[in-house]
């Protein structure tokens, strides 16, 4: 997909603008919500675009369309934001700077034996979780998160550095507010433990549809696409 320059322009500055209120609402600041575009069958002309006005992180969902982006602008910073099968890691780790979709224990041994593999020191990844509980989507209960937490303290190279979730799809924003709210209560809850392989830095969630009730109820990475590129083909 090939969006108009000068309409990119102007959907970013809107995008922009829109976290700004919506972080003011929540006594933030606008330079404390990373603003992730996801460049889902976006062509790399376009990307670089957005890159001129000022987008630094790009957020992609396959594997067969992140690396070939990746190969031709390895100076971004991409992260990889769509189910992960185990037979796509060696692709992804060391080159996404962080997977937002960890969402089940034999993907984290497998990310961590990987990381061993290549040298790796360390996977940065956010624990997906499956807030709404639909059928339809991936990611940990919440009841079984802190359980998910201890084991990785036995993992070497895996780091958990956050939460992420996918609201459900509804027509009002408002609806999806107290999804967010549950998130953000269980990442304050996690953060007043200690842990060696997990810190709670970013709570991811938030899309077009949503971003800004996400950020009013405290999230600190959007992961926005339709309201940047347009609507997908």
């Amino acid at each position: 997909m090939k969006a108009d320059g000068g309409g990119l322009e102007q959907s970013i500055a809107e995008v922009r603008e829109r976290i700004r209120r919506a972080a003011q609402r929540s006594g933030r600041q606008e330079q404390e919500i990373t603003l992730v575009a996801v460049s889902k069958t976006v062509d790399l002309e376009t990307i670089s675009r957005a890159a001129q006005l000022g987008i630094t992180h790009f957020g992609e969902n396959r594997v067969q369309e992140f690396l070939p982006k990746y190969k031709e602008l390895p100076h971004l910073q991409w992260h990889f934001i769509g189910h992960l099968q185990t037979n796509k890691v060696k692709d992804v780790i060391g080159k996404a700077c962080l997977i937002h979709s960890l969402d089940r224990w034999r993907l984290a041994e497998y990310i961590d034996g990987k990381a061993k593999l290549l040298g790796l020191a360390e996977v940065d990844v956010l624990l997906e979780v499956n807030v709404s509980g639909e059928r339809s989507k991936y990611g940990l209960l919440p009841s079984d998160v802190p359980a998910f937490l201890d084991a990785v303290e036995r993992l070497e190279r895996v780091r958990v550095r956050g939460l992420m979730t996918v609201a459900p799809q509804v027509d009002d924003p408002e609806l999806a507010r107290p999804v967010f709210k549950k998130l953000r209560s269980i990442f304050e809850d996690i953060k007043k433990r200690q842990y060696r392989n997990t810190e709670m830095l970013y709570l991811s969630m938030g899309m077009t549809q949503d971003f800004e009730v996400a950020v009013e109820e405290g999230s600190n990475m959007v992961r926005v696409g339709t309201a940047i590129f347009g609507a997908r083909r």
